[in-house]
């Protein structure tokens, strides 16, 4: 499995009506991700118009999809960051 952080943000310039239903069928297309077991944790960027969505696919090619998929995918911008596991403590000197 390959984890990504990806942050939305609204395209302000394409604000309107399409816009607006689209943002309030997000939370259901989160729930259907959920259930699927593709996304881990949500997050509302405070002070913005946009998430921070932790995704848990099996390839890119599987986030892309998904991505596509998404009701905001015409009305936002997307930054994708691959996440790699990090060692819960340093190794020792006697390692």
């Amino acid at each position: 499995m390959s984890k990504f952080l990806v942050l939305w943000s609204l395209d302000i310039s394409k604000l309107g009506t399409d816009c607006v239903k689209s943002v309030l069928s997000m939370p259901a297309y989160a729930e259907k991700l959920k259930k699927a077991g593709k996304l881990e944790k949500r997050y509302h960027l405070v002070g913005q118009h946009g998430g921070a969505w932790i995704y848990d696919v099996e390839s890119n090619e599987e986030l892309d999809r998904w991505l596509a998929q998404a009701p905001i995918y015409n009305f936002a911008n997307f930054t994708l960051y691959p996440l790699a596991e990090m060692p819960e403590s340093p190794p020792s000197d006697s390692d």
